[in-house]
C-alpha cells in the first residue's frame, strides 16, 4: 500500500439541509469517499431514539473500526467527534479541549498501524468564537507537540476558523506545512473553509479535494473533504529512507 486516504465530514447529526435525519445517506456519502480514515464531526449516538446510534450503523455499514470521542451529552445522549478506521488501532487518547461555561470541546488522538508505518491522527472541532478557538488550540498544539518524532501526524477536523490570515492557521501552517483549504460550506453553495487537514511531512499530501457528488450538497450543511497521502513520503520524511519501489503505478 502506497497510498493511504483520509476524510472529514461534519455529519450534522445525519440531518440534511431537507430536514431529514438519514444515516443511511452519510454512509453512503462516506462510501462515495472511499477514505481509510474519516474523521467525523457532530456524530449523534443516542441508544434509546431509533435511527440516532450513528457511530455504530456507520461502523457497521461501512466494515470500519469506531473510535468515539463523543465529549457532550445532550438530553442523555452523546454527540461530538468520531473516527472511523480500516487500520488496526494501536493507541488512543482524549484530550479535553473544553473552557467554562462554554460548550465541551475535545481531540481525538489515535495512532494507527497504517501497514508500512505508524500514523498518528488528531481529529478536533473547535469553538465557534475566535478567542474560545485561539485557547482550544494552544491545548491543541501541546498534545502536538507531544508526538514521538518519529511519528507522521495528520491533524484534521472541522476547525471554524475561515479568515486565512488567522493566528489559529498561521501557527499550524508553520509547524505542519501549508495545505490546500478548499471551500466546504455550506454545502449547497461553499465559499467558506472550515475543515482543515494537515499532514507532517507536508511532502506527503498527493491531493486535497471536496466531495460534491451524489447526496454530499444535501446530506449535511458541509461537505466532505479528502486528502490522498503518499506512504513512501511520509517514510523519506521522517526517517530518511528512499521509498521502496512500487510494484505497479497506481491507477
Amino acid at each position: 500500500m502506497h497510498r493511504i486516504s483520509v476524510g472529514s465530514y461534519n455529519i450534522h447529526s445525519c440531518i440534511g439541509l431537507d430536514r431529514r435525519r438519514s444515516p443511511a445517506r452519510i454512509a453512503g456519502v462516506l462510501a462515495e469517499l472511499d477514505c481509510d480514515i474519516y474523521a467525523l464531526q457532530e456524530v449523534h449516538n443516542d441508544a434509546g431514539r431509533d435511527g440516532a446510534r450513528q457511530l455504530d450503523y456507520l461502523a457497521d455499514r461501512l466494515e470500519m473500526t469506531a473510535v468515539p470521542g463523543l465529549r457532550i451529552v445532550r438530553h442523555r445522549a452523546e454527540y461530538g467527534n468520531a473516527i472511523l478506521t480500516r487500520f488496526p488501532v494501536i493507541e488512543v487518547e482524549r484530550h479535553d479541549l473544553s473552557l467554562p461555561r462554554l460548550e465541551p470541546r475535545g481531540a481525538l488522538d489515535v495512532e494507527l498501524d497504517a501497514g508500512d508505518c505508524r500514523l498518528r491522527v488528531i481529529a478536533t472541532h473547535l469553538g465557534l468564537s475566535r478567542k474560545e478557538r485561539r485557547e482550544q488550540w494552544r491545548l491543541l498544539l501541546e498534545a502536538v507537540s507531544r508526538a514521538p518524532p518519529e511519528l507522521p501526524v495528520v491533524l484534521v477536523g472541522d476547525m471554524n476558523e475561515w479568515y486565512p490570515r488567522s493566528v489559529m492557521l498561521r501557527d499550524a501552517n508553520s509547524i505542519l506545512g501549508e495545505a490546500l483549504a478548499p471551500a466546504e460550506f455550506p454545502s449547497f453553495a461553499p465559499f467558506l473553509s472550515l475543515t482543515r487537514i494537515w499532514v507532517r511531512p507536508a511532502s506527503a499530501i498527493v491531493s486535497i479535494e471536496v466531495h460534491r457528488g451524489g447526496a454530499a450538497r444535501i446530506a449535511s450543511d458541509h461537505l466532505p473533504m479528502k486528502a490522498v497521502v503518499d506512504v513512501r513520503e511520509l517514510q523519506r520524511g521522517f526517517d530518511g529512507r528512499e521509498p521502496a519501489a512500487a510494484a505497479a503505478p497506481d491507477e
